[in-house]
């Protein structure tokens, strides 16, 4: 029987096996809440974690190294100000926003909020956020860490170092830092502070996964961005060269002196014209391929073949539409699962406008899709 480990390898090296791998993202709150009333006892003993798997989806499983790559200790939550429409609070990422209320579920809101202030505002501030990124401390790691360890190297599934959206990149943790309006201007205003900021973003990361690549492999580790709108990046080719590009590659180096087998970027919108950036620095994987942007994985693959492997790349927008138009957008990937290099997965996780049912039947064309059993599509 094929384990998810040899599955998952197989479609990486474009290799046949009994099937493609099955993963998903995930669901907004919203969505569960909608599911767990439309259809209650589908839904019963899911465990809603699926980047780790879910049985009653037939979704592959992996595994997660829980580093922590976050501000130890975290900013205080603060309540600022609050009526019954929306609050304003200053949350763990010293991040002031304005979110309103109405429809969210367990803490996860209907629309983004609207951002007010950020930790940094001048260069000097940088100093103060740097004494809440420091590496390798015991705090960042599980305290059963060896015990795990000892588990992973008896492992049938794929194992990736940090949990989803763990380790933010170069450019979605200078945002964080300063938004995206300053941010814009910093690259040209203050050059000295970027180029120590994404020195010291490389740094940390290196050291803080050191500790855990020095006792066991990983099949893959992905560096969140989200750098790219629907009208392509928020920074050119030229300023992602010059400040992010070095860094990039020695951290690409880095992992693969460990033996990681790939290194993943994931971003929203479109960033094709970076791509052979991320290519040339070592990167090997780009996900979610969001198709509202205007990016279709077979483009992504006859531009720039098979160095570049794929995840995602279905319509969320598309499962809203019946079984017709789902079976003919699935269709278009039948080239890609013959092919490999490609995982098919919604462009993000699923919004609440999709019901159980057309969820359901999503499934089981992907099913039909990853098994090669394309009649089922017709």
């Amino acid at each position: 029987m094929t384990t998810d480990l040899e599955r998952f390898d197989a479609c990486m090296t474009y290799r046949p096996a009994d099937r493609r791998p099955n993963h998903e993202l995930g669901v907004w709150a919203q969505t569960r809440l909608r599911w767990q009333r439309e259809a209650p006892d589908a839904v019963a003993d899911f465990e809603w974690q699926w980047f780790y798997g879910e049985d009653a989806l037939r979704l592959d499983r992996r595994d997660y190294i829980p580093v922590d790559y976050g501000f130890i200790p975290p900013f205080e939550r603060q309540v600022i100000a609050e009526t019954p429409e929306y609050e304003i609070v200053r949350n763990e990422k010293g991040i002031v926003t304005k979110a309103l209320k109405e429809g969210t579920v367990d803490g996860m809101r209907m629309c983004m909020d609207q951002y007010l202030e950020f930790p940094l505002k001048r260069p000097e501030d940088f100093a103060e956020i740097k004494k809440r990124l420091i590496a390798a401390i015991p705090e960042r790691y599980p305290p059963d860490l060896d015990e795990r360890i000892a588990r992973w190297k008896k492992r049938t599934c794929p194992l990736v170092l940090g949990e989803n959206c763990a380790a933010n990149g170069f450019y979605w943790r200078a945002r964080e830092f300063m938004g995206t309006e300053l941010l814009s201007y910093a690259w040209y205003d203050y050059p000295k502070l970027m180029h120590e900021m994404m020195e010291f973003f490389a740094d940390f990361i290196i050291e803080t996964s050191r500790p855990v690549l020095e006792r066991i492999k990983v099949e893959y580790f992905t560096l969140n961005e989200d750098l790219s709108m629907k009208s392509g990046p928020l920074l050119s080719p030229k300023t992602f060269r010059t400040f992010i590009f070095p860094h990039l590659r020695r951290m690409v180096d880095f992992f693969r002196s460990y033996g990681t087998k790939y290194f993943a970027i994931d971003t929203d919108g479109d960033p094709t014209v970076l791509i052979p950036l991320f290519l040339d620095a070592g990167v090997d994987t780009l996900w979610p391929l969001e198709r509202a942007a205007g990016v279709h994985p077979l483009e992504l693959r006859r531009r720039f073949g098979r160095s570049l492997r794929l995840w995602g790349g279905v319509d969320k927008r598309v499962l809203t539409q019946g079984p017709k138009a789902i079976r003919a957008h699935l269709r278009e990937l039948i080239p890609l699962i013959e092919e490999g290099g490609y995982i098919p997965t919604i462009d993000h996780t699923v919004p609440p406008d999709v019901s159980w049912s057309d969820f359901q039947y999503y499934m089981e064309a992907k099913w039909a899709l990853l098994t090669g059993d394309f009649a089922k599509l017709e």
